[in-house]
């Protein structure tokens, strides 16, 4: 059953029709409605893509929040053959909201980092919706450690609303573990290259995505909080949510334009959950593309690309 956004009422409505059609035609009715099957998939077609020719930066944060979009887990299946996962921080315990490991990328060998916020209510809860704590970032540090030894790229995939903002997060130390990990993305010298394929919330994107290559799927938002969270802030009303996503400039498109980002990855007209093998394989293409610059330069070279990258963000800003 395909779950619809708000927005999306009349492409349901039209697909419904559709549904029922096919049905009635499949239980054996005599009366050909083929045509009529064709022009109502025609006019949902057409309607899905006004729709999504035309999102707002609210819309946006939807579909990149949707229930069905892929998520980290769907792309290491896909993508890394030889998958070893790696869990714990070797401190405190293990955090689910954080997936690491080594694996084999196109023949590559690769250290991957990704944010997991889970499919449904079980799964969301071990994985506390992507939210991470202090030893998941300390468990990412690890991981890239790990790569750093060993001469690995890292491949990390951004998708949560922000770090886990409870108490025992902030006991356990929860802006200096994402500092820490925002520290070692900088120090590494083998490449890293970040995809936000969902949702990039504030210092705990960052932490896994200072990276030398930041992508992110056409329609992924990327924001130092939240539109909810800087509604609450500045008018003291989360409803306005929409009227600080449409101020925050927090759409790919804006952010590839301020020079935030290196690159936006293209999404099937309807968005990355209604064709997730494509973008699945889209998102392979370009970090292949991506890691294959690097071949051959030294690790000193990795380290001045990356510190250049983040050197130059606001300089020469055309608003």
């Amino acid at each position: 059953m395909r779950s619809y956004l708000d927005f999306e009422k009349p492409i349901a409505d039209l697909e419904g029709k559709v549904q029922e059609l096919k049905a009635l035609a499949d239980s054996g009715n005599a009366l050909s409605i083929d045509d009529d099957i064709a022009k109502l998939e025609t006019s949902a077609a057409q309607a899905l893509a006004d729709i999504y020719t035309r999102l707002t930066p609210w819309q946006k944060a939807q579909v990149a929040r949707h229930p069905d979009r892929p998520h980290a887990i769907h792309y290491l299946e896909r993508l890394i053959a030889d998958w070893t996962p790696l869990d714990g921080d070797r401190n405190f315990g293990e955090d689910a909201a954080i997936i690491a490991g080594l694996g084999s990328f196109r023949g590559r060998p690769v250290a991957v980092i990704g944010q997991e916020k889970g499919h449904d209510t079980q799964t969301r809860i071990r994985h506390n919706f992507g939210m991470a704590r202090p030893e998941g970032y300390r468990k990412a540090i690890r991981i890239m450690e790990l790569a750093d030894r060993f001469n690995l790229p890292v491949i990390s995939l951004v998708d949560t609303a922000g770090a886990y903002p409870g108490i025992d997060a902030e006991e356990r130390g929860q802006a200096e573990a994402i500092a820490r990990s925002t520290q070692a993305c900088l120090r590494l010298g083998v490449p890293i290259v970040s995809v936000v394929i969902g949702e990039g919330g504030s210092g705990g994107a960052i932490a896994i995505a200072t990276a030398n290559r930041v992508f992110m799927l056409e329609h992924s938002i990327y924001s130092v909080i939240s539109p909810e969270g800087a509604a609450s802030i500045l008018w003291k009303d989360s409803a306005k949510a929409q009227d600080a996503a449409m101020n925050m400039r927090i759409t790919a498109q804006d952010l590839v334009r301020f020079g935030i980002i290196d690159g936006i990855i293209d999404e099937p007209v309807g968005g990355a959950h209604r064709a997730p093998g494509q973008v699945v394989e889209a998102v392979g293409g370009v970090v292949e593309a991506a890691l294959a610059t690097f071949d051959g330069k030294s690790r000193d070279e990795i380290r001045a690309d990356r510190r250049r990258k983040f050197l130059a963000i606001g300089r020469d800003l055309k608003v």
